[in-house]
């Protein structure tokens, strides 16, 4: 059963907020299948079998067709969204910087599947659970990193930055931060708080990419609200019970975009609607979920 979400919450990746994790990566073993131009992850389909929720592993091995239960823009956003981080990444180490942090890195796989250039370190910062789960299953794998992979075993609402820099973070050397499908699922005070503390611990040239959502105009939330009920009976029909509702923070709070602008970053970004246009991809005419607004942002601190 999902609960609502509180301070202090905990969850793994078969539960609460920790199975959207799953559901994401689930998502991107699909939208692998489908175009390796765009996304190629083949960690995906083995981490999602790994966490055992048979309806998700079926999905992600397509032995169960995604139908209306991964609906098809959920896929495509998939695809656009792995591009953007992985293209965000790749064009921060080629400009020199060798510390990318990973908030909330989830089953992510970048450390293990993009080309990270020599001499990169790659901090994953997520739950104890997560970490210890991804890490274990992906040696099990015979995976390895692809660059020096620290893993950063800390619950983003305790003191992080301690933990970053026992594993060796250097705040004095510019650094590429992602907070990738993060913000949402964090209180409005919790937002402002990771963004200010990421401005804290960047050095002159570091990077940081995120999403941006503009605040509802009068009744978006509802409609929202409506759309995650129908995606979650959809689920339920299936036997997995999830109720996204629950797993959200809604209400006003400071968009992402120009807070960091405030914060001092130099920013540029796509929305959703514009990243799935660069690459022949549709948004659906009933876009409930307000995901066409959702800008995709990335931006330099300069010196």
């Amino acid at each position: 059963m999902t609960s609502t979400r509180h301070d202090g919450d905990t969850w793994d990746l078969a539960s609460s907020v920790g199975a959207t994790a799953t559901m994401a990566a689930a998502a991107r073993a699909i939208a692998t299948r489908e175009d390796r131009s765009l996304i190629d992850d083949p960690f995906a389909e083995p981490l999602v079998r790994a966490v055992g929720i048979d309806l998700l592993t079926k999905l992600a091995a397509g032995e169960v067709p995604p139908g209306e239960l991964v609906e098809r823009v959920a896929i495509d956003v998939a695809k656009v969204r792995a591009k953007f981080y992985d293209d965000f990444f790749l064009e921060a180490t080629k400009a020199g910087i060798t510390q990318a942090v990973l908030l909330a890195s989830g089953l992510d796989s970048r450390a293990y599947r993009l080309p990270w250039p020599a001499g990169t370190v790659v901090y994953e910062v997520d739950q104890p659970q997560v970490i210890e789960f991804k890490t274990r299953t992906l040696a099990e794998l015979g995976a390895e990193p692809t660059a020096d992979r620290r893993a950063v075993a800390v619950d983003l609402r305790d003191d992080w930055p301690a933990a970053l820099r026992t594993a060796g973070f250097d705040s004095a050397r510019p650094t590429a931060w992602s907070a990738e499908g993060l913000l949402g699922y964090l209180p409005p005070e919790a937002q402002d708080r990771l963004l200010d503390t990421i401005t804290e611990l960047s050095a002159p040239g570091s990077r940081v990419a995120t999403e941006s959502r503009p605040n509802p105009q009068p009744g978006d939330e509802d409609k929202t609200k409506e759309s995650l009920h129908r995606i979650s009976e959809r689920w339920r029909a299936h036997n997995f019970d999830t109720d996204m509702v629950r797993l959200r923070y809604f209400g006003e709070r400071n968009e992402a975009a120009p807070y960091l602008t405030g914060l001092g970053w130099v920013l540029h970004g796509l929305t959703i609607r514009e990243l799935l246009s660069a690459h022949d991809l549709p948004l659906p005419e009933d876009d409930g979920l307000r995901m066409g607004g959702v800008r995709y942002v990335s931006g330099v601190l300069p010196g």
